[in-house]
């Protein structure tokens, strides 16, 4: 019997017989509302004569519209709502049609009615009724069958929202998993105790008890404004108990606005490590941007592409995109031409190392806001290569600061890392020497020349998130450099905001500190991304720890030990105060730190670092033979 239906449903039923069975249905429905007009008893004798007219009309005009309608070629065992109110509104003209041509009948010919009005009412909601219903029972009896040999795949849904309910029926529709909703969970507490379609919605708080009894594959969080603190209850308790979290993706990436299973994604740990939305100052923003020329160094990496994006919401006079790498500078191109094509921006190939392009691009553009983002950060690279890190982090931000202050800039904006507290290795050094450079050009009357300082950005290029997602893409193992090293982290677009923020506010000389929140410890982010793979930590995917990289130290920090910090208006950003530095002293020491680049003795080049910089001790270098 089984082989039978599946055969049956595998093939599409001929075109002409829908056509019939749709006339069919009509017919009946018209049989039916005679009867049901007249309360079941003996029709009266006029009506009983006029019912071959009757039948004959009704059935003409439904075989008419049905017929210019393509009703009959529709896919029942694919019927969606869509085609439940084009069946509707087809009916409802037929029957407008019925009255009509019943009207013309009374006014020219018979005076009096064919049909009587409440016929062709009844006939007209019987018809819509079971040609709907028709269709619906045998896309319901299709998945059934589908699903009858599949196993069910349990499911939890978090939000009993519109997104909740469309996300229900869409796993109940989907022909190829049979999908079991078993739950529904909101924080809502008006809706707690609720059924919708049948299923009842708990609270969170009864989430672990649910998961214990019934061991769902599967939970679907559907809200698209829920917080991380949320998401981080759910995905650990989901984590315990080995049950994968996806989540819906927002309205308008639904491919046609319609949501199918294949959209449903893993959460990605950015979800889970991003931090409630940053209010900004708009005002103070806007005023420091629109119609403005923007320069941006290191326009094509992680920071500085964010940068370009967001001012480009400002409505600057000009962007000038200025970087070395031509692929990225080239996709960052288009991204601004596809998201803002009224935007007004220049993209300049060049490197900060070059004083002579520097200089062009100063004197051309004339850039009124300078972001410095261009530099080499990768700590274990730069530890055996500091004369290229002098050269690029130090001597690119000395050219470029230098022609910010001699074509007289508004502001200048270093992004600098929380590697240049208490460095321990050239890197952290080199950023450090580069902030200590910056802070010596200001002056009253000159550039405003600002600093920002933060860890690292979530999905970076070469950060530790995109390593972590290719090693498990690839069967592992995962490797973390030591069990409790820890990481500040923070997203993208996050930093980018509160370096526009930090850059308006700025009056000249500071340092800004961005509140970084917890420290994450490395290991545990590599568990969660495994978990969040769908894998078992150690089981499946192993963690490996290969010892601490040539200049890492486990535990970054924000402010030097001799610093402290002042609050702002921003709850995100703080001012470190730094101790006093002579500028001409600072001035010259760097000076002479790039003239040691044409040596190429790298120990010479970090001891003058480590005289610029006192509280740059190495670690896991082999420099550390200069600290004794």
């Amino acid at each position: 019997m089984y082989n039978y239906i599946n055969w049956f449903w595998k093939h599409n039923t001929p075109r002409w017989i829908i056509y019939i069975m749709d006339l069919i249905l009509v017919l009946g429905a018209l049989a039916l509302a005679f009867l049901i007009r007249f309360d079941f008893n003996n029709i009266p004798d006029q009506d009983f004569k006029n019912m071959p007219l009757d039948f004959t009309l009704v059935l003409g005009i439904r075989a008419f519209s049905f017929y210019w309608s393509k009703l009959y070629k529709g896919v029942i065992r694919y019927t969606s709502s869509k085609d439940a109110l084009r069946i509707f509104l087809v009916v409802f003209s037929g029957s407008i049609l019925i009255e009509s041509v019943n009207l013309v009948l009374w006014l020219y010919q018979l005076k009096t009615f064919v049909l009587p009005h409440s016929i062709v009412i009844i006939e007209f909601l019987l018809s819509s009724f079971l040609l709907i219903t028709i269709r619906m029972f045998a896309k319901a009896t299709y998945y059934q069958s589908k699903s009858h040999h599949l196993k069910k795949t349990k499911v939890f849904i978090f939000g009993a929202g519109e997104s909740g309910l469309l996300s229900k029926r869409t796993l109940d529709g989907d022909p190829n998993t049979s999908y079991q909703v078993i739950v529904f969970f909101d924080d809502d507490i008006k809706k707690n105790q609720l059924r919708i379609e049948g299923l009842q919605v708990l609270s969170l708080q009864r989430l672990e008890s649910m998961l214990k009894k019934h061991k769902p594959e599967l939970l679907l969080i559907t809200p698209q404004q829920l917080n991380s603190e949320r998401k981080q209850y759910i995905t650990e308790l989901c984590f315990k108990y080995h049950v994968r979290v996806l989540h819906v993706p927002p309205v308008h990436s639904w491919i046609n606005g319609q949501l199918s299973v294949k959209q449903f994604k893993p959460l990605k740990i950015e979800d889970l490590l991003e931090r409630d939305a940053i209010r900004i100052d708009e005002i103070q923003i806007r005023s420091a941007i629109t119609g403005k020329t923007i320069l941006i160094t290191g326009a094509a990496g992680s920071i500085g592409s964010t940068l370009a994006m967001q001012c480009a919401k400002y409505q600057p006079q000009q962007l000038v995109l200025f970087d070395q790498a031509e692929s990225p500078l080239y996709e960052l191109e288009w991204n601004l031409k596809s998201a803002y094509p009224q935007l007004n921006f220049e993209v300049v190939l060049g490197d900060v190392r070059n004083a002579n392009r520097l200089n062009r691009v100063f004197e051309f553009f004339k850039p009124h806001l300078v972001f410095h983002a261009a530099a080499y950060k990768h700590v274990p690279l730069m530890e055996h290569n500091p004369s290229e890190s002098i050269l690029t982090n130090v001597l690119g931000s000395k050219l470029v600061a230098d022609f910010a202050k001699q074509f007289g800039v508004e502001r200048f904006v270093m992004i600098s890392t929380d590697k240049a507290v208490n460095p321990t290795n050239v890197m952290g050094a080199s950023k450090r020497i580069a902030e200590m450079y910056v802070q010596s050009l200001q002056r009253s009357d000159g550039p405003k020349f600002i600093t920002t300082r933060f860890g690292n950005v979530l999905g970076s290029n070469g950060s530790v998130i995109p390593r972590f997602q290719k090693q498990i893409e690839q069967g592992g193992p995962i490797t973390v450099t030591h069990p409790e090293i820890t990481r500040f982290f923070m997203t993208m677009d996050e930093a980018g905001v509160l370096v526009l923020e930090a850059s308006a506010m700025g009056s000249g000389g500071e340092i800004f500190v961005f509140d970084m929140g917890k420290p994450v410890r490395i290991a545990e982010l590599a568990k969660k991304m495994i978990l969040l793979s769908g894998l078992i930590p150690e089981t499946e995917i192993q963690i490996q720890y290969t010892g601490l990289r040539p200049g890492e130290k486990l535990y970054e920090e924000l402010l030097a030990n001799e610093e402290n910090t002042l609050p702002t208006h921003h709850p995100k950003i703080l001012i470190g105060k730094t101790r006093t530095l002579d500028a001409s002293s600072v001035q010259h020491q760097v000076n002479e730190l790039i003239q040691a680049f044409e040596t190429q003795n790298n120990l010479h080049i970090v001891s003058l670092m480590k005289s610029l910089v006192p509280e740059y001790i190495s670690m896991n270098s082999e420099f550390n033979v200069l600290d004794k």
